[in-house]
């Protein structure tokens, strides 16, 4: 869960969350992530909030965002 009232961003501890996740293997590589609006309810955040954590993630090239699809671990 995300903490509230830190100096860490929600959006920044998400990604966190979702790395670590995918750095276990819990989330394999080619698995779809759950969607941003479930990910939103999980976490009691705004959609953007999600988004913006999952731009943080594709930037790190974790995952990758297929249109229409959802977002999937990056193969390694």
């Amino acid at each position: 869960m995300i903490t509230r009232g830190t100096p860490v961003p929600p959006y920044r501890q998400i990604a966190a969350i979702l790395r670590a996740q995918i750095e276990s293997g819990e989330l394999a590589p080619g698995q779809q992530l759950p969607s941003v609006i479930t990910l939103a309810g999980d976490y009691d955040v705004a959609v953007p909030t999600v988004r913006k954590a999952i731009s943080l993630l594709k930037a790190e090239g974790l995952v990758t965002g297929v249109a229409g699809y959802g977002t999937f671990v990056a193969e390694k």
